[in-house]
């Protein structure tokens, strides 16, 4: 039986995964002898992750060349120039089969605010190189980071990624949903045998070895090798990494059949550990931690943005609330006070008492210019009309029955100004408005997405107080719709809080599949979402991308791009469909 106690899966689990070396930037160092090492590739690249001022994560992973080797022997070396003709760090170790020949290299003492390059060498390979950089230290002016979300890889190519990779920049946030869960056959799957792209292992996950095969078809995409080589990665997990709709205690994609969920659930965050570029915990703080899931942490870019990663997924998620659950089965009736008193319940967690309490005193002892809050779902109030959040009545339909509904309620009144083409249409529609259509265009507007904050209205209002108390210039970030949004945020009394810019995906499809919503209409669904929903400034329904920060002292600068498709294995940018807005450090709570 697999030692599944907190403890137990400390120690045997998160600690050192991906075989953890310290090495120390000392100059003039020695070579390492090339004898010494084993025979193995890197077919899966280099990525590095989780910088500091002083230190970043690098990593690789060994392909032994001996099918039946238990480890393999490698070195690494680290130069602020791509052409190593002087070496600032090196050291070798050991690719090891109980870490699935992951390696991770935790190089310290370095300078603040400089860029380096990295490569691998095993005796009859060199890994491709890598670029990385430190975080400024006292002060900084300037930062550009890219925000990316949802890389399905059986859904289509990885352009967005391709793209990134020739940009220059400083880091890319991933959001969450790295992988997927699903066995060939699944979730947006459909043209995924045409594309060469069909899921490995052929089965859905659950096991360790299973989480791991995935992670090495994905990191087997040249355009993921390329933007994980071209800058510092800083991940925060979603539900997909174990399981649809994860939350404490289960998911809504697994069920007792599939076995024990916290099995599948500790060996899915050990395979994470293993193949993502993230720091490993700190054995030295077992007593300090919550749960073995907390990977919520922070990064200062100097004194200019305080960058927090958040867990809104698997550290004390509530079970999310299910719409259907609100309907009386007898009579169809809809619970509205039962919806909203559940929405607004205190003890219903998302963050979980220990990161919240992280949280207020990583925010109110911050002096930056601006706190960014890296974290996965929807934050921005989300409420449609409730015809359309229950998918009881499409967009266009409920539009033409409200403008009908209006003429008839100023036809009873004895409206003067009512044209004879109004009253014409209004007659020959008159028998549409039934008093069930007129009960669904009456009930108030709901949530359209209750695994989003808007499913925890009292945990989203306890993060806008700490907002508040610190006076933050706050920027949520977002992923997980496979959208891109922009809203202003504010709290249950209506006071503003901050900006929310939520990315699209990399290749999971969105509203534009949900909805049915052909690419001519586009436009038109996007302006009338955007007209619906309060606080909402922006909605890119339709088209898979990413999102580019610009930020400097007077303002942070949001460009969303898109790629023509991810089905064809060549792509344009569309420049027609990019959108760029901005958040002025004058005015951090409005968008312009």
């Amino acid at each position: 039986m697999p030692d599944v106690s907190r403890r137990g899966f400390i120690r045997n689990g998160l600690f050192g995964l991906g075989g953890l070396y310290v090495t120390t930037a000392l100059s003039g160092c020695g070579s390492d002898d090339d004898d010494s090492l084993g025979f193995g590739s890197f077919e899966h690249g280099v990525a590095s992750g989780d910088p500091l001022a002083d230190s970043v994560i690098l990593w690789t992973r060994v392909t032994p060349a001996d099918s039946g080797a238990e480890s393999v022997r490698l070195s690494w070396e680290v130069s602020d120039s791509a052409d190593f003709t002087t070496l600032l760090a090196q050291g070798s170790g050991e690719a090891h089969i109980a870490r699935d020949f992951t390696v991770k290299v935790d190089v310290r003492d370095l300078n603040p605010d400089a860029h380096y390059y990295y490569r691998f060498r095993t005796a009859a390979a060199v890994s491709p190189v890598g670029k990385t950089r430190t975080l400024p230290d006292l002060t900084s002016e300037h930062l550009k980071l890219a925000v990316v979300s949802c890389s399905n890889y059986p859904a289509g190519y990885f352009h967005v990624y391709g793209e990134l990779a020739q940009r220059d920049l400083d880091l890319v946030l991933h959001l969450g949903d790295y992988i997927y869960e699903y066995g060939p056959g699944g979730y947006a799957s459909e043209q995924a045998a045409a594309m060469g792209r069909e899921s490995q292992p052929a089965n859905e996950l659950f096991a360790l070895d299973d989480y791991r095969a995935r992670y090495a078809q994905y990191r087997s995409d040249a355009d993921l090798q390329a933007v994980h080589a071209s800058a510092p990665f800083l991940v925060v997990w979603d539900d997909h990494e174990i399981a649809n709709d994860t939350y404490i205690g289960g998911a809504e994609n697994h069920n007792e059949g599939e076995g024990d969920f916290n099995e599948r659930k500790l060996a899915a965050m050990r395979a994470y550990f293993e193949w993502l570029p993230i720091r490993p915990l700190d054995a030295a703080s077992d007593e300090d931690l919550a749960m073995p899931s907390s990977i919520y942490r922070q990064f200062e870019w100097g004194d200019l943005v305080n960058l927090l990663m958040l867990d809104t997924r698997n550290e004390a998620r509530a079970k999310p609330l299910v719409m259907t659950d609100y309907f009386d089965a007898g009579t169809g009736a809809f619970d509205f006070e039962g919806l909203f008193g559940d929405i607004n319940d205190p003890s219903r967690s998302l963050l979980g008492a220990q990161q919240l309490d992280w949280l207020r005193s990583a925010m109110v002892s911050s002096s930056a210019t601006w706190q960014l809050l890296g974290q996965q779902v929807l934050m921005g109030q989300m409420y449609l009309p409730f015809a359309i959040a229950t998918q009881q009545l499409a967009i266009p339909e409920y539009a033409e029955l409200g403008v009908l509904a209006q003429l008839a309620a100023r036809a009873e009144a004895g409206d003067p100004t009512l044209t004879a083409d109004e009253l014409a249409y209004l007659q020959a529609n008159q028998s549409r408005l039934t008093p069930e259509v007129l009960a669904l265009l009456q009930a108030p507007a709901v949530p359209y997405n209750l695994d989003a904050w808007d499913g925890y209205g009292a945990a989203r209002e306890a993060v806008y107080a700490i907002a508040r108390e610190a006076n933050a210039r706050l920027v949520v970030l977002a992923g997980d719709t496979h959208n891109a949004w922009a809203s202003e945020l504010a709290n249950a009394e209506g006071t503003p809080v901050g900006v929310e810019l939520a990315t699209s995906s990399v290749s999971s499809p969105g509203l534009e599949e949900y909805l049915a919503i052909p690419a001519s209409a586009y436009a038109q669904t996007e302006e009338g979402i955007v007209d619906m929903v309060a606080g909402l400034k922006y909605l890119n329904a339709g088209d898979r991308g990413f999102l580019l920060l610009d930020i400097n002292r007077e303002r942070v600068e949001a460009k969303w791009e898109f790629v023509s498709s991810i089905k064809e294995a060549s792509y344009q940018l569309q420049s027609g469909r990019a959108q760029t807005m901005q958040v002025l450090s004058s005015n951090s709570t409005a968008l312009t």
